[in-house]
């Protein structure tokens, strides 16, 4: 699958590209929300995981964004957070076209139970 992986620390940027390369998915890696938005108008991704708290532009900029030049669909976007949610917030980005959140630190059985579930409906 090509995975697009957005998350301001080039730490677990690097690593999710590493994991996800190794079982054979194409993977590119930026660290802030203005190039993946840059990225999402160019192309199409199979998933695009996308942190929530980055600074200047966050996640949610981020999906703002899309939402508004009306791309927020093209491609499913798996939100990862470290920061306390709660369910009517998932729900309500969920309702905007966001797919689905992953709460960091983020196993790897959820990763690739996430990719499994997203592979089988597109």
């Amino acid at each position: 699958m090509k995975i697009l992986v957005v998350d301001d620390s080039k730490d677990i940027a690097g690593l999710l590209s590493q994991v996800l390369s190794t079982v054979g998915h194409q993977v590119t890696t930026v660290n802030n929300g203005k190039d993946s938005i840059e990225l999402l108008m160019a192309q199409k991704y199979d998933i695009v995981f996308l942190d929530i708290a980055m600074p200047d532009f966050s996640g949610l900029d981020v999906i703002s964004t899309l939402i508004e030049k009306q791309r927020i669909h093209s491609s499913p976007i798996v939100l990862f957070t470290a920061t306390p949610i709660t369910d009517a917030q998932v729900d309500e980005l969920i309702q905007k076209g966001v797919h689905s959140i992953i709460r960091k630190p983020v196993r790897l059985e959820a990763l690739f139970a996430k990719i499994e579930e997203i592979a089988k409906t597109s």
